[in-house]
């Protein structure tokens, strides 16, 4: 695994950015472009979820657990 990527996106308004691993960026673009909506979309549900779960992870963290629940779900419906 290489080290984080960093890349900035405007989110509800406001320019934010988020480091993660090339692998996880692979995997977020993928899981954008399945739901056919753009990453900056995807990136911003996730933030929102964060925000109504009351949860104190960064950003970055908060993707990387989104795409590991995500696909851990996806290994249990097999």
């Amino acid at each position: 695994m290489g080290r984080p990527v960093k890349r900035s996106f405007t989110i509800g308004g406001h320019r934010t950015s988020i480091s993660l691993e090339q692998e996880f960026w692979d995997a977020l673009v993928s899981m954008a472009a399945k739901e056919g909506i753009p990453v900056a979309r995807l990136i911003a549900r996730i933030d929102a979820a964060r925000h109504a779960n009351n949860e104190d992870s960064g950003l970055s963290s908060a993707v990387r657990v989104w795409i590991l629940a995500h696909f851990r779900q996806f290994a249990d419906d097999k």
